[in-house]
């Protein structure tokens, strides 16, 4: 009897959850913070705006940790932000947009963002949005001028 009950819970727990977002990779031939750099001035040079850099590396050392190169890049654009949490406020959970640049165990430095498709998934927002596939653009052009 429990089983099913059980069974039961965990469908419903998972059909509650988003689905998970794919992870985009963009390599790139310059070290993290010559990429970070060239990504900022893409995302100003197109008008959005930039709320905060992160250097994971740099706090990692401050608390005596090792952490290979990696900076957070959190920027946005109110005119492709916007309609989305017009159409579901939770939208709001995964805006402003979000790009790591960091460099992996070989060396290879990377430009890695969620396709927005998949980070807006669970919410209530057609997969067809016409923003979505603004965001998923304007992520493509940016990373790419970054990574050149």
């Amino acid at each position: 009897m429990t089983k099913p009950l059980i069974l039961a819970g965990a469908i419903a727990l998972m059909s509650a959850l988003p689905a998970a977002a794919e992870l985009m990779k963009v390599p790139s031939q310059k070290p993290v913070a010559e990429t970070m750099d060239a990504l900022q001035a893409a995302v100003e040079g197109a008008g959005a705006t930039v709320f905060a850099r992160v250097d994971h590396a740099a706090g990692a050392q401050q608390a005596e940790l090792e952490l290979a190169a990696s900076q957070l890049l959190i920027f946005g654009n109110p005119k492709l932000g916007t309609p989305a949490m017009q159409a579901d406020m939770r939208a709001g959970l995964y805006l402003p947009l979000k790009v790591l640049a960091y460099e992996d165990a070989e060396g290879q430095v990377w430009l890695t963002y969620e396709d927005p498709a998949g980070m807006l998934s669970g919410l209530d927002i057609p997969a067809d949005a016409g923003f979505i596939a603004k965001m998923q653009g304007a992520l493509g052009k940016l990373t790419a001028a970054a990574a050149q």
